[in-house]
């Protein structure tokens, strides 16, 4: 296992750091994405470390609590090392960032000054006053400057939008930019394992993001010497791997009734097609209304679950889809096999139940690559809608998981397939096609239908082959011109 000295990717979020440091203005940029996707790395690496003032709050125990006191002393040990005030512990959050409103008045520099709280949802302790102290430091000081970058993170994208991004008092409208920050692209991917000196072939690559989704805190465990099997069986299924007890710390750690949180994500993995609303609250058993609404808005926000309309734009009746790969993963083959066969991964390649799951999981990948499929069918720079689609009237049923409705009226009926070789359609399939095709444009209306495939390497040319009218592939996938 190798380090990385190098911030790989993150093109866009580093135009947006350069942008806020030097503008003219105070900034209070709020940074937050799930847990493990390298917010601290990305600030700490872009800025070099070279912080006015760095505090991270403190984790709560196993029993959720974690003390006033103790965040405090933390962030009082911060100001004396960043030689800023006494060292000594601030009684209150109101002390604490006096303190360190007067050390930058004693500093008579005009220079950006960055401000990095980093874990901020874990100071929030109850009862705390820190929303408010924060308030009063930003409103009464802070913002009236023009040296000021306060970089405020967090992995509790529910707590970030809640407490700061929605605020209704203080912090209301307050806000001058804000960075959510996403996994890796394949193309970021293939960077990192190269800079970890990692020698692995594009599909490959596509294989460990269905399995660890981009996250780069999974990926580093990665050994250059081992295969992709191998490296599954060491980073998962190992007695001691280090992502053993990855799915309950990851929920539990974002959200303080996890229980039921995973149990909308275990229901969710049960289908590869989606649930709806209904759907959902049948299979878990969980009571309709607003605590089960806010269970699904804080799944959506934090990345772990989409929405999607069904086609053409009927909201109420749309599909919700786990699009975590991890989380997809875990459920699907670790959760059951756990200290029993640390060859799990190795034993199972290449069996139809493997390539099964592939093919669901290069599904959830091509939809984390919308902009990238896009751009591979021209049209990087037209408006467009994706939806899901479920027949209601043809038999046997048809389904579509990717529609992308375009601005220019075309209307792509996307086929997602992860095969080892070209694809080749079969008189069968192609008939099946040609039923499902028909089935949605006369249920929707729709004219203008162009069947595209997104597959690894192409369709094999056919008989049957004419009737693809666009195809993308994995190559594809991996393009580094689009929005990301």
């Amino acid at each position: 296992m190798g380090g990385v000295d190098v911030l790989v990717g993150r093109k866009r979020e580093k135009e947006m750091l350069m942008r806020y440091y030097e503008s003219g203005d105070a900034e209070f940029l709020v940074l937050f994405g799930r847990r493990r996707v390298g917010k601290t790395y990305l600030i700490r690496q872009y800025f070099k470390d070279d912080f006015y003032f760095y505090a991270t709050g403190v984790a709560p125990d196993e029993n959720d609590k974690t003390s006033l006191h103790m965040n405090l002393e933390r962030f009082g040990n911060s100001l004396s090392q960043y030689g800023i005030g006494k060292n000594a512990t601030p009684v209150t959050w109101m002390e604490a960032f006096d303190l360190l409103r007067e050390g930058i008045l004693k500093t008579g520099s005009n220079e950006k000054k960055v401000i990095f709280l980093d874990e901020m949802p874990w100071m929030d302790t109850p009862r705390s006053s820190f929303i408010k102290a924060l308030e009063y430091f930003w409103n009464n000081f802070a913002s009236a400057r023009t040296d000021i970058l306060l970089i405020v993170c967090g992995s509790s994208s529910t707590w970030i939008t809640k407490k700061v991004l929605n605020n209704k008092g203080g912090l209301h409208n307050r806000i001058t930019g804000k960075i959510l920050l996403q996994p890796f692209t394949l193309s970021e991917c293939e960077e990192y394992f190269r800079s970890l000196d990692v020698v692995i072939d594009r599909r490959d690559i596509a294989e460990a993001y269905m399995i660890f989704g981009g996250v780069p805190y999974y990926m580093k465990y990665w050994d250059a010497r081992y295969s992709l099997p191998q490296n599954i069986d060491r980073i998962v299924f190992y007695d001691n791997a280090p992502l053993k007890n990855e799915f309950t710390n990851l929920y539990a750690s974002l959200f303080s009734n996890s229980s039921q949180y995973m149990e909308v994500i275990k229901a969710l993995s049960s289908s590869n097609k989606g649930l709806s609303r209904d759907e959902l609250i049948k299979t878990t058993g969980m009571t309709d209304g607003g605590t089960f609404s806010e269970i699904l808005q804080n799944l959506t926000t934090s990345g772990f679950i989409k929405y999607y309309a069904r086609f053409p734009d009927n909201i109420r009746t749309g599909l919700y889809q786990l699009i975590d790969n991890f989380s997809l993963f875990y459920q699907a083959f670790v959760e059951k096999n756990i200290g029993q066969n640390e060859h799990f991964w190795s034993d199972l390649h290449e069996t139809p139940r493997l390539n099964a799951w592939r093919g669901y999981a290069f599904e959830r990948l091509c939809l984390k690559h919308i902009d990238q499929i896009k751009w591979a069918l021209g049209i990087g720079g037209i408006s467009a809608d994706i939806f899901s689609w479920r027949s209601k009237d043809s038999n046997p049923g048809a389904q579509i998981d990717l529609i992308i409705k375009r601005a220019d009226r075309i209307i792509n009926l996307c086929e997602i397939k992860f095969a080892k070789y070209e694809f080749e359609i079969n008189k069968d399939y192609a008939t099946k096609l040609h039923n499902k095709k028909h089935a949605f444009g006369k249920e929707t209306g729709a004219s203008t239908i162009h069947l595209t495939f997104v597959t690894t390497y192409g369709v094999k040319k056919n008989a049957y082959s004419n009737m693809v009218q666009s195809e993308v592939l994995l190559d594809d996938l991996f393009n580094t011109n689009s929005r990301r």
